[in-house]
């Protein structure tokens, strides 16, 4: 779908918008007809045009037959209440002409939207490179407004995992948060290096100071969306550390249950053991052995879960401990009673060489 607007520029306030000087054509979702309306009427090559529906495509700047090619990154989200923010993000291509502008976007976005109903006054928008700088700058504050929403999705998330619940639903949402960080970290590293790069090339260059200030900012605010990408990054993975050394000692708790049922199980099962053979055993004739084996091995079950039981061994760690606390008491005992025998010692030496100096 290709649409051709004409942005509004406010001058003051309470006076009446003017047109940009420049035209500007949206074109984004394109199907064949678009695409060879492109080639015929704007004469876009098909080369670019594959570069930017190319989802993996870098930013980058380019002049080619009296045009200047931009190519940016910005988010797929398409509205600003949506706290859907599994998306990713899509290359952005901004061809200036010499009166007119042409973006061609392979999807559609907040960023466009609000540049399409002129929501943002404060924008540049009179020339064609303010134009350009708009699109970076509503879409540095659209990542940033993600990351928060990131950052929120997070914090849902990891409320509701306990140290008992954690089910596989939920580490994949963890995933999939984390997939989301590094396609938008990515993106603005790449959109950073671009937007340096538009300060120092010749290929764009700015009408005023404002335009220039207007960079600057977005760099610092680019800046700061990476900071909050990193710093965001860096908390899921200690959480995702975190549920993993949870599971994993979900599981050895699990294995402990089960080898002490395998060992309380085991001696009633030598001892009816021997019963099976085929050798002389005490109570082989009494017809009412089995209850002796069956009482015995109940017995049994009963020592075997009281010795093998958490409070048992509790029971004897706290009482090791106690003997070494007792240990280390005498032991700390003994030591100030030869330090105040030496001391007693050193001072009995000194008096005496005092009374020989004497």
């Amino acid at each position: 779908m290709i649409t051709i607007r004409k942005n509004l520029i406010y001058s003051a306030l309470g006076e009446a918008p003017s047109e940009a000087q420049y035209t500007w054509i949206d074109a984004k979702d394109l199907n064949r007809d678009d695409i060879s309306t492109l080639t015929d009427e704007y004469g876009i090559e098909n080369d670019l045009l594959a570069d930017i529906m190319d989802p993996d495509e870098q930013p980058r700047i380019e002049k080619d037959e009296g045009k200047v090619n931009i190519i940016v990154r910005i988010p797929t989200l398409m509205d600003d209440d949506d706290d859907d923010t599994s998306q990713n993000t899509v290359p952005l291509g901004v061809i200036l002409f010499e009166d007119k502008i042409l973006t061609i976007c392979q999807g559609d976005s907040v960023v466009l939207a609000d540049l399409a109903k002129n929501r943002f006054r404060q924008y540049p928008l009179q020339t064609r490179e303010g134009f350009v700088l708009s699109i970076l700058g509503r879409a540095t504050q659209v990542f940033l407004r993600l990351l928060k929403l990131v950052n929120r999705r997070r914090s849902l998330v990891e409320s509701t995992l306990t140290g008992s619940t954690i089910k596989n639903y939920e580490l994949i949402q963890l995933l999939d948060i984390q997939k989301d960080l590094v396609y938008y970290s990515t993106s603005l590293t790449m959109n950073q290096a671009l937007m340096e790069k538009l300060l120092k090339t010749n290929l764009f260059i700015m009408n005023n100071d404002e335009e220039r200030d207007f960079l600057n900012d977005v760099i610092i605010d680019n800046v700061q969306a990476l900071s909050m990408s990193k710093i965001y990054s860096n908390i899921l993975q200690v959480t995702t550390d975190s549920f993993a050394s949870v599971i994993s000692n979900n599981m050895n708790v699990i294995m402990k249950r089960l080898t002490f049922i395998s060992l309380m199980l085991m001696f009633p099962t030598l001892i009816t053991s021997f019963y099976g053979m085929n050798v002389k055993l005490p109570l082989a004739g009494n017809p009412l052995a089995w209850l002796f084996l069956l009482g015995g091995c109940l017995l049994i079950c009963v020592v075997s879960l009281w010795m093998l039981s958490d409070k048992h061994n509790k029971h004897i760690i706290d009482r090791e401990f106690e003997n070494r606390d007792r240990k280390d008491r005498k032991s700390l005992s003994a030591l100030r009673r030869q330090r105040v025998r030496e001391a007693r010692k050193d001072r009995r030496d000194k008096m005496i060489e005092r009374k020989e100096e004497r």
